[in-house]
């Protein structure tokens, strides 16, 4: 007798397909790029070099008390981790594990971006953008999976999280603070 597949959360909402159609319905300026599977950033330098912008790493995270977070930082940017609590006002910060990130974004690991944020229409997840990125001409994230990289302009950007109704916490990640005037 077979053991019983453990309870999986149903698919998300939102897919590639359907969030680059969510794109495109609502006029948003973005282009995708296919290319191989990339799970880290160091994988994908040579893929990047060819497509304008920032390019992105995405943590998410869940801390101490429970609360989720995501971080969009530029590729290059430094988070430390232990400093960045203080700043966000959130408990000491762990990885959210697999299950809780396809629950609240749509994604398995390897694919974390911002615009898994389109699947969580309960605001459980806070989300934190790097100044870096904040004021980037381009900036270029995975459409919800690692086998492509959308490239969106800055003002594209903000209309998705205008859309999305998420205003970020932009924190300056070499200062340690965060960006009080930033408004969508």
């Amino acid at each position: 007798m077979n053991a019983p597949e453990p309870e999986q959360a149903p698919p998300p909402a939102f897919d590639r397909a359907r969030l680059l159609a969510w794109l495109a319905n609502r006029g948003v300026a973005h282009v995708t790029h296919d290319h191989p599977a990339v799970f880290r950033v160091e994988e994908g330098l040579e893929l990047k070099a060819a497509m304008p912008g920032a390019h992105t790493k995405n943590l998410f995270l869940k801390d101490k008390k429970g609360r989720l977070w995501l971080v969009s930082a530029h590729q290059d940017t430094e988070i430390d981790l232990k400093a960045l609590p203080r700043v966000i006002r959130a408990d000491r910060l762990s990885f959210g594990n697999e299950s809780l990130m396809w629950e609240t974004l749509g994604v398995r690991p390897g694919s974390v971006t911002a615009l898994g944020l389109i699947n969580d229409p309960d605001h459980r997840v806070t989300f934190v953008l790097d100044r870096a990125l904040w004021e980037a001409d381009i900036v270029n994230f995975h459409p919800l999976a690692n086998t492509a990289t959308t490239s969106l302009p800055q003002a594209a950007f903000r209309a998705v999280l205008r859309a999305l109704g998420r205003s970020p916490i932009v924190v300056d990640f070499p200062r340690l603070s965060v960006l009080t005037d930033a408004t969508i």
